[in-house]
């Protein structure tokens, strides 16, 4: 199968458990990568990275989250893979969320939204956000504080705080329509199913059904 590989800390233990799986013969699996740094962690645990190209569709793509919302909407991009985290999901047959019981919210906004956004148009774009009471916040690389972060791209990143999001998809749209900005961490109707742990037990979230605990969920994916 072909699989997409999410960043952050949560896609990292995945990533181990799926290196000795393929280590023990138990998957045959080709990957593709949605940040430089997993590419090559990948590399080093021996599981085999493709690079995107035309009529490839992901059988399934894993990836973590910074917040998730009932809806399976999500907030996501707080490692700064947030464009490339979307263009995996996008090209996925299935994309599947892991995370612990802490990132579930009743409402997306406790945690700011990030934006992608082109080194020429930052000041604009934060006036912009500014303007639509994004309260923005440039952020700089944790190494080299006096630097801001770059992405794999090569461009910054804008953090945002909204609050309370009361409609996301309007709010994907307006953000979406600023010059300048390359991708928003808004994930909307791409999550298929999560996987949310919640002390010893898993739960599988699904949109438009209950939470099921994993032990007893026949079928994840439909």
């Amino acid at each position: 199968m072909l699989l997409g590989l999410g960043t952050g800390s949560t896609a990292s233990f995945f990533l181990a458990l799926l290196a000795e799986a393929v280590r023990q013969g138990e998957l045959k699996i080709n990957a593709v990568a949605s940040s430089l740094h997993t590419a090559a962690r990948a590399k080093e645990l021996g599981i085999s990275i493709s690079e995107p190209r035309r009529g490839a569709r992901l059988d399934l793509t894993v990836d973590g989250a910074d917040e998730i919302a009932p809806d399976l909407s999500l907030i996501k991009g707080a490692g700064g893979a947030l464009l490339r985290e979307k263009i995996l999901a996008r090209a996925s047959r299935h994309f599947v969320v892991i995370a612990d019981s802490s990132k579930r919210v009743a409402q997306l906004g406790r945690r700011r939204v990030p934006l992608e956004v082109t080194p020429f148009a930052t000041p604009w774009v934060m006036d912009e956000v500014g303007e639509l009471g994004g309260s923005p916040l440039w952020r700089m690389d944790q190494l080299r504080p006096d630097r801001p972060f770059l992405t794999d791209q090569q461009n910054y990143v804008v953090d945002c705080d909204f609050g309370l999001i009361a409609d996301p998809r309007g709010l994907a749209m307006r953000l979406k329509e600023i010059s300048g900005v390359v991708e928003h961490g808004l994930f909307l109707g791409l999550a298929h199913a999560a996987l949310i742990a919640e002390g010893e037990e898993i739960m599988v979230l699904r949109p438009r059904k209950p939470p099921v605990p994993l032990s007893q969920c026949d079928l994840i994916l439909d």
